[in-house]
């Protein structure tokens, strides 16, 4: 039932999750926590994954990105329960480097760019027209042509250093098994009590 690598046993559940068309199968709880310890969790969408980690993006001003450069160790959580299935996700994280920012920023539609260079993401504002203004000014500001990736926006690579596999079974008996990395670089993998 488990693979040697949990990178293989991710992807499968992962494409089987978006074969089923499951309603956003790339959302994640994402859980940080401040410099004091204080925690907070928050759904966010995963953009890219491969064997250096798990990829989303933000504005580096917001509440999470704070978290995040000041304690660089964050939880993911995935659940599809239309299949029954959970996985979490703890690491440390890491910035993406600039071009791989870039190129995400420049594949996203052009109303999420403006609305990236509009939003004081996490700060507080009187009402909705705030928002709007801003998104007008910057249309304004970028009326044509590429739009360039605002400098307080940018991706965190989340890389896992243990990933836990839970699939939902009959009275309770889930199956339950985790992935610790290993000091070799490898996977350690045992089975857990539900």
């Amino acid at each position: 039932m488990t693979d040697a690598s949990p990178w293989s046993l991710f992807g499968a559940w992962y494409e089987e999750a978006q074969k089923l068309k499951v309603a956003y199968p790339n959302a994640m709880s994402l859980a940080t926590a401040s410099r004091d310890g204080l925690p907070a969790v928050r759904i966010v969408l995963l953009k890219d994954w491969n064997e250096r980690g798990f990829v989303f993006y933000t504005n580096l001003g917001s509440a999470k990105g704070h978290d995040l450069q000041e304690n660089p160790v964050a939880s993911l959580g995935f659940f599809w329960d239309a299949l029954h299935k959970q996985i979490r996700i703890t690491g440390k994280v890491e910035p993406v480097d600039e071009a791989e920012a870039d190129a995400y920023f420049a594949s996203r539609p052009r109303t999420s760019q403006l609305g990236a260079w509009a939003s004081k993401q996490s700060q507080v504002m009187e009402g909705r027209f705030d928002l709007e203004k801003r998104v007008a000014h910057f249309a304004v500001q970028y009326p044509v042509g590429a739009i360039p990736r605002p400098p307080f926006w940018s991706g965190f690579r989340v890389v896992p250093q243990r990933m836990e596999f839970w699939m939902e079974r009959q009275f309770r008996l889930h199956e339950r098994f985790v992935y610790v990395r290993n000091e070799a670089g490898g996977w350690d993998r045992d089975y857990l009590y539900p």
